[in-house]
């Protein structure tokens, strides 16, 4: 075949011979665009091949012959096509007539031209068919006997043969569609009619999408038919050619199969390592690799090792089979406590700190002491000096024990309210005392995140499970994200799980039937993190978080603190309707043993009513000005030492 140009060989293309490779003969290029002008390709050289797999119709453009006018019509335009001319114009109307008569055929004929004709009759417009009726002698000139059909009348012209002009013999057809129209050969370049358009003539041109595959190239290439390049038709001689096409890993889990399929990696993402694990070393170019599918479950879990001063960071399979026992739960702020409160679970927790309410800021609440134990009720709100302040509702226990402590629940006289800021920066530890052994499955279920555990028995299946080395394990959160199971291609029998979405590998298919393990697949339950990636993952959002509280802003400097009784009564009085039974019963409080009194490492508990030691607010605003006084007098004496 012999090169033709991508528009020629696009519009006399059967569909149905579909594909065929075609070799670019002379290569285009657009500067400015290396790659693509609105996704279609623009850049080809010679000698480029590519294997044309579908051609879509984008538009048609609509010519006028006569004026050069032009529209577009869409794909699906309904009017109907009939061809308007033959296959040929003649340049006078002498050739118009040799022709028809070698032709055999008899006179009339219908024709037209596309110019205008003046004579001293009439002017003809262009376009406007005329009917051949003879050729006569006319004033001593061979003329040809024309008659031209107007509205009410017909008009006699006498045209010399000599008249020049682009003529075309009208013929009849049956009405096409449009997409009748552009495949019929027959109808290539000649003049159409169609009643639904405002011109009498027109010209269709018709414009492609040519989609083809192109050596090392990972998506489907857009090449419009108009693209200025010339190519030649090599299907025969290519049968042999293979195109290689990349892929994604995230296109091979989207494609969702066959599975197992075997692959050869083309390139490794740049960048920090993910995973800390042996495997990852194994992933460079030309390595093959054997995909077996989607891993189940499709949950993660991120978990992070205690007691150590540098900590590590692994990601947990849902597969996980170790056993894991429960800790307990340090809590930094109320508001944590608020976080980790479930419906029907109740908790409790110790205070490790001391805790002391600025009472101008917050009345009526109290204060908190190292080794209160205290039970989680929930949220709730109280009135503060400024505005409404969010709180934590909780219950004061006592310190008593086993049957002592179930006989004063009993009694809801014993039970002291206790109202914690959301904002309060505290410490508590949870009480606990659950000995069971939980599967990571019914652990994450029962319990909520984040959750201090042990794992006391490793997970069989992964023999080199780091995880019971460890004094304890923070589980942080679980994440949802589709992994691909995979193994080396030399090592069928170990396989890992690659997140598409973090580490996206690209790999070609690659031939061979991949290698069958002996057994059921030993897939890796447990991959240590890098910092980088583990800090990646916990910036990422979590649905249905809300922001802890802000604490409320402090009084600018030199804006008065001191309130009146008659204010803070009032106030005092607000706060302690919210304190009022049923939904808050007091609770009787009960000091720490007396040998704890002289050990200065040991807080002492207050009684109920009382409040830690803190230091004496100043005296009335006299002892303030004499302290400024003091200051002044100070200020003069180093002066004069100056």
């Amino acid at each position: 075949m012999e090169p033709t140009s991508l528009q020629d060989f696009v519009c006399a293309l059967d569909p149905a011979s579909l594909p065929r490779v075609l070799k670019v003969c002379s290569g285009v290029y657009f500067q400015g665009s290396v790659y693509e002008i609105s996704g279609n390709e623009c850049c080809l050289s010679t000698g480029d091949l590519m294997k044309v797999t579908q051609v879509q119709l984008q538009k048609v453009v609509c010519k006028n012959p006569g004026t050069g006018q032009t529209m577009e019509l869409n794909p699906n335009f309904q009017g109907l096509f009939s061809p308007l001319t033959g296959p040929q114009s003649y340049g006078t109307l002498e050739e118009l007539i040799s022709a028809t008569i070698q032709s055999s055929k008899q006179l009339p004929v219908w024709f037209m031209s596309t110019h205008r004709i003046d004579t001293k009759a009439r002017v003809v417009p262009q376009e406007q068919p005329l009917m051949l009726e003879a050729v006569e002698m006319y004033l001593g000139t061979c003329s040809a006997r024309c008659v031209l059909g107007m509205e009410a009348q017909t008009v006699t012209l006498r045209l010399p043969l000599s008249q020049k002009g682009t003529f075309w013999v009208l013929e009849t057809g049956a009405p096409r569609t449009l997409p009748q129209a552009l495949r019929d050969p027959a109808l290539k370049g000649l003049l159409l009619t169609c009643p639904t358009l405002p011109w009498r003539s027109l010209i269709l041109k018709p414009e492609y999408e040519v989609q083809a595959i192109m050596h090392m190239r990972r998506t489907i290439v857009k090449i419009p038919s108009t693209l200025e390049v010339d190519v030649e038709d090599v299907t025969a001689s290519s049968q042999h050619v293979d195109f290689i096409q990349p892929l994604l890993l995230s296109e091979v889990l989207a494609r969702g199969g066959p599975y197992p399929l075997t692959t050869e990696i083309l390139e490794v993402p740049v960048g920090p390592a993910i995973f800390l694990s042996s495997w990852m070393g194994s992933l460079h170019k030309g390595q093959r690799l054997c995909i077996y599918g989607l891993a189940s479950p499709p949950w993660r879990v991120m978990a992070s090792t205690k007691g150590r001063k540098v900590p590590r960071y692994f990601m947990v399979s849902g597969a996980y089979e170790g056993k894991l026992r429960r800790r307990p739960r340090e809590f930094p702020t109320a508001y944590d406590l608020l976080d980790a409160l479930q419906p029907g679970q109740p908790l409790r927790v110790v205070t490790t700190k001391d805790y002391e309410v600025e009472e101008m800021e917050i009345p009526g609440f109290i204060s908190l002491a190292v080794g209160d134990r205290l039970e989680v009720l929930g949220p709730g709100q109280a009135h503060g000096v400024h505005s409404d302040i969010d709180i934590l509702l909780c219950h004061r226990l006592s310190d008593l024990a086993g049957e002592e402590e179930e006989e004063c629940e009993e009694e809801a006289e014993d039970r002291e309210p206790i109202m914690l800021p959301l904002y309060y920066a505290g410490s508590f530890v949870e009480e606990m005392n659950d000995g069971r052994r939980y599967r990571l499955a019914d652990l994450t279920v029962q319990f909520s995140l984040p959750c201090e555990v042990k794992v006391v028995a490793k997970d069989s299946s992964h023999p080199a499970d780091p995880l019971p080395s460890f004094s304890g394990l923070r589980l942080e959160e679980r994440i949802m994200e589709p992994f691909l199971v995979v193994s080396l291609d030399s090592e069928p029998g170990m396989c890992f799980e690659i997140p598409p979405q973090w580490f996206d590998l690209t790999v070609v298919e690659a031939e061979g039937q991949p290698g069958q393990p002996g057994g059921p697949l030993r897939i890796a339950t447990v991959e240590e993190l890098s910092d980088a990636f583990y800090y990646h993952l916990r910036k990422l959002p979590v649905e249905n978080q809300t922001p802890p509280p802000r604490p409320p802003k402090r009084q600018a400097f030199g804006e008065p603190k001191k309130q009146s009784c008659k204010e803070r009564s009032i106030q005092s009085s607000q706060v302690s309707e919210l304190q009022q039974p049923p939904v808050l019963p007091r609770l009787k409080m009960n000091t720490l043993p007396k040998d704890t009194k002289n050990k200065p490492d040991i807080y002492s508990k207050p009684t109920k009513g009382s409040k830690p030691t803190k230091s004496h607010p100043r005296e009335p605003d006299d002892d303030d000005d004499d302290d400024e006084h003091d200051y002044e007098e100070m200020v003069d004496d180093f002066r004069k030492t100056l």
